[in-house]
């Protein structure tokens, strides 16, 4: 397999909060990814090894010259790229990035690794990868029949009902994600945000890191700050709290600006002010 044109830099690309359910040992990374566990090594300078699943992940399909030479006409994306040459965006399996953002609603991510790993240990199959043992996301199906009490005992608090409701509407296929997957973003988007637990920003995350819409642009807590420090002569974000309409607003405002690669100005951006911050994930 040719990998000479694959350059991504897993730690930076782990570590910018994206995916949640990974073990990293020295130079490899074991990466839970649906019913999968993904191996990658990389030594400071290369990928020492790949398989079709890694590619897909990291998104290896992009015309990245083309994404990085369109969101580059910013400037301070463009200062975010030669600092993150190595960032990717993943393309993760939908139904555990579904749940995984649900959980993520007003938490930080040490709460949302440990969540995530109880409902895996509860509800996943074990598995063996490297003689090390890992228990994969469970299935729709085994979340929509899982108790309260069985999920409340996996430290989600009041997203246990969110993470329940939210599996059921896949076992009946209210959520299609093929079908979201090859719809409008909006269509896409709307679809998301009639599942209880899911608002805009949660929304946009599953629709970039798992169901192909690169012009999402989540819009956190960090991203609105960062959006007031280096774009308040752009984009009209103010301080208050941010409806659902002025959410949509000023994510049409961003595309707008950012093109339609908007979700990975989202990533460099989002990246280099935590850095910059010294808020340290792994």
């Amino acid at each position: 397999m040719d990998n000479s044109n694959f350059h991504v830099n897993v730690r930076d690309t782990i570590n910018s909060g994206q995916i949640f359910l990974w073990e990293n040992y020295k130079d490899v990374w074991f990466v839970i990814n649906g019913q999968n566990v993904i191996v990658m090594r990389q030594n400071p300078s290369e990928i020492l090894k790949l398989s079709d699943e890694t590619k897909k992940f990291f998104r290896n399909d992009d015309d990245f010259k083309e994404i990085v030479r369109s969101i580059s006409r910013d400037k301070i994306v463009k200062n975010a790229v030669k600092h993150y040459p190595g960032l990717r965006i993943t393309r993760q399996e939908p139904f555990q990035c579904y749940i995984s953002f649900i959980i993520s609603a007003n938490s930080n991510i040490p709460n949302i690794r440990l969540g995530l790993q109880k409902l895996c240990r509860k509800f996943g199959a074990k598995t063996y990868v490297e003689k090390r043992e890992f228990f994969v996301f469970p299935t729709p199906q085994i979340l929509a029949r899982a108790t309260m009490s069985d999920l409340l005992g996996c430290g989600l608090g009041y997203r246990a009902k969110y993470v329940k409701s939210a599996s059921h509407a896949v076992v009946s296929e209210e959520i299609d994600f093929d079908y979201l997957k090859k719809t409008k973003y909006q269509i896409a988007k709307e679809s998301l945000l009639k599942i209880p637990g899911i608002g805009g920003k949660v929304a946009d995350c599953i629709l970039l890191f798992s169901l192909e819409k690169l012009e999402a642009f989540p819009l956190d807590t960090w991203m609105t700050k960062i959006m007031q420090k280096y774009y308040s002569n752009k984009f009209s974000i103010g301080k208050n709290t941010i409806t659902k309409k002025r959410y949509e607003r000023i994510h049409q405002e961003v595309i707008d600006y950012f093109g339609n690669f908007a979700g990975y100005s989202q990533q460099f951006l989002f990246k280099m002010e935590r850095d910059l911050n010294e808020k340290k994930w792994l």
